[in-house]
């Protein structure tokens, strides 16, 4: 899973049952690579939401390895050193977190919790995939970030933008009618 020259990156949420699982599936699949992502929770749910297990799935993605863990496996020794932590969670947002190997760079990156949503099984897929896609656009707003040619102090000040420029990015195409529309046909 860790490639040469990949960097390694945790999204961390309380429950590591949704949000967490969706930003870790999408960016290994997405990142051709260049990263390795990992997600934990301060309080895992002990199992991965079945609806982030199908909306990952019907991407046609791995499902295979996906668990809600405990953040506490990744500062322990031996694991993989962290080079971006992402939380994805107000709650998880607020805590007091292990210390890190290596001084990762964080940010973040707050997204609706889907798995707390009451209601239909519709409105529950729709609150993933409302989730997923907010993950999403964040995730490729960073890999189109030149890390490489970025110093410590504009990486983290593009990483902290990247939910308001994903946010706009998404309620622009939302606003966006098609030509027939605006026109009154």
């Amino acid at each position: 899973m860790n490639k040469p020259h990949s960097r390694n990156v945790l999204f961390l949420c309380t429950g590591n049952s949704a949000r967490s699982v969706l930003a870790e599936a999408t960016l290994n699949a997405l990142s051709g690579g260049r990263f390795a992502a990992y997600s934990a929770g301060s309080h895992p749910a002990g199992r991965v939401n079945p609806y982030a297990l199908e909306l990952i799935d019907c991407n046609g993605w791995p499902t295979a390895g996906l668990r809600s863990k405990s953040w506490d496996e990744f500062a322990a020794p031996g694991a993989p050193e962290m080079h971006f932590i992402f939380t994805v969670c107000d709650a998880a947002a607020g805590e007091a977190c292990p210390v890190w190997l290596g001084h990762p760079t964080t940010a973040h990156w707050g997204v609706p919790d889907p798995a707390a949503v009451d209601g239909s099984d519709v409105q529950k897929r729709r609150a993933f995939r409302d989730a997923y896609t907010a993950l999403r656009r964040r995730i490729e707003l960073f890999l189109a970030l030149p890390l490489d040619k970025l110093d410590a102090a504009r990486t983290r000040q593009e990483l902290a933008a990247i939910p308001q420029r994903a946010d706009a990015t998404l309620q622009g195409l939302a606003g966006a009618q098609p030509a027939s529309h605006a026109a009154g046909a």
